[in-house]
């Protein structure tokens, strides 16, 4: 299934805002230059606040009339009081995160429900590399060599489901899709996810009594 899109996402983000309810209290956490965040204050009226590392794309962010700190996300979010947000979202951020399960455990803190996306490892074309080249791949969702990438780890589709089981959090909701970083077209994956979507995106909470 193809779905369009507004012009000015990509394909990843219109996923996620379409999770995301009006008048929520939100915060983007590696929000670049704020596309996501300005659509969903202009469409859902959303209260919206960002943090962001690079200082010209929190530059641009703020030149958008965007609430958005600029600093490291880890040390940033344990400022915010328990439940503060009803959304925190995670895009594209966790491959290059140093501890994500204390990250996570934050963000669940601070957030009632938070929402996560990365490139799945397991995708068929990094498979392929791998048994034909023996080398480490890569992809246009991992664009970079080993020597010189910022991911700090690999992650799939179902790793994350496993993580999300032992570590206490319930999936609401996920869809995996098949989309190119910076592309504002794709599909939804539904069959094979785990080795056909190039993206996974998931709304997760913590869970209601604690893992068996």
């Amino acid at each position: 299934m193809e779905s369009k899109i507004p012009e000015q996402l990509r394909f990843d983000l219109t996923i996620i805002a379409s999770w995301i309810k009006a008048d929520a209290k939100v915060l983007d956490l590696g929000c670049g230059k704020g596309d996501l965040l300005a659509w969903l204050k202009q469409h859902k009226n959303i209260q919206g606040t960002g943090i962001e590392q690079d200082k010209e794309k929190a530059a641009a962010c703020i030149s958008r009339g965007l609430s958005v700190l600029q600093g490291d996300l880890k040390d940033e979010v344990l400022d915010y009081p328990d439940g503060y947000f009803d959304v925190v979202i995670l895009s594209q951020t966790l491959q290059q995160v140093y501890r994500p399960d204390e990250l996570l455990k934050s963000l669940a803190r601070i957030g009632k429900q938070v929402i996560v996306s990365f490139p799945n490892f397991s995708h068929l074309s990094i498979r392929l590399q791998l048994l034909l080249k023996g080398q480490a791949p890569k992809s246009r969702q991992l664009p970079y060599s080993w020597y010189d990438t910022p991911n700090i780890r690999v992650i799939t589709l179902a790793d994350f489901r496993k993580f999300s089981r032992e570590v206490g959090y319930t999936i609401v909701k996920e869809c995996a899709i098949n989309t190119h970083d910076q592309d504002r077209r794709g599909k939804i994956v539904s069959i094979l996810s785990n080795l056909r979507a190039t993206y996974g995106v998931f709304l997760i909470e913590k869970a209601k009594s604690p893992p068996q």
